[in-house]
């Protein structure tokens, strides 16, 4: 089974991007975030038409998520439960006998912006329903762009980045504690990979071409999940009016 996630930054704008990676790449499920379209706007006929299913929640312009899968993803959950969230980031569904959480987390802007603050509660709010969900499915793929790097290893410039957005400590607890919480583990490093791997980068200043990235597009999965690999498609990142980010990719047994 594979498992993919990619921020697309706009369905509507990168559909023939999604279609033509989807072809190339028969994974079982791929999950999108910033897809940035309203729910009655989003393109499941299309979808439908190349063999796709979608479960999605998406709002105008901002956030937005889905599942793609070749059958239907099963009991689909937007948002947290019990959470009066309007911003469209959360959704779980079931792919294959496999509950998969996508996510798409609060960027928080900067440390000293009010939004940091809403991003490490927010954290805190999935974290326990990231728990809720290992309890009641051994079966667990926890995925999205989580706007945090996990360690140096995933900065271009760990100096330059130390304790900005993105890369600060208490993001990183935060993301530790998500983890240990529902026994996920980072199955990009399970294995052995080339240094200055990438999964997002600027569209400023040459990012991409002179690999100045982060790491912030993760699958994490449950130890019942038997990961034989997961790598980085870089691919996409270079076509005409790409994603910022490219698909990251699992592969279970």
């Amino acid at each position: 089974m594979k498992i993919a996630t990619w921020n697309v930054n706009s369905l509507r704008a990168r559909l023939a991007h999604v279609l033509a990676w989807l072809e190339a790449n028969p994974v079982d499920a791929l999950c999108l975030q910033e897809t940035k379209v309203v729910d009655e706007l989003f393109p499941a006929a299309e979808l439908a038409e190349a063999g796709w299913r979608a479960a999605y929640s998406g709002q105008k312009s901002y956030n937005g998520v889905a599942v793609l899968a070749r059958e239907e993803p099963a009991d689909a959950v937007a948002g947290v439960p019990g959470d009066d969230d309007p911003e469209r980031r959360v959704l779980a569904a079931t792919v294959g006998g496999v509950r998969v959480l996508n996510l798409y987390v609060v960027n928080g802007r900067a440390v000293d912006d009010p939004k940091y603050a809403h991003k490490l509660a927010w954290l805190a709010r999935v974290t326990e329903y990231a728990a809720e969900l290992a309890r009641a499915h051994e079966r667990l793929v926890v995925v999205g762009d989580f706007n945090v790097a996990p360690a140096d290893a995933d900065v271009h410039d760990p100096d330059a980045w130390r304790g900005r957005i993105l890369c600060s400590d208490p993001e990183r607890a935060a993301l530790a504690k998500l983890q240990a919480a529902a026994g996920l583990r980072d199955c990009f490093r399970l294995f052995e990979q080339a240094p200055e791997s990438f999964s997002w980068w600027d569209y400023r200043q040459g990012g991409f071409r002179r690999n100045q990235g982060l790491r912030i597009d993760l699958i994490l999965a449950s130890r019942a999940m038997d990961c034989a690999g997961c790598v980085i498609d870089r691919a996409p990142r270079g076509w005409e009016k790409p994603s910022d980010h490219a698909p990251v990719v699992a592969e279970f047994r």
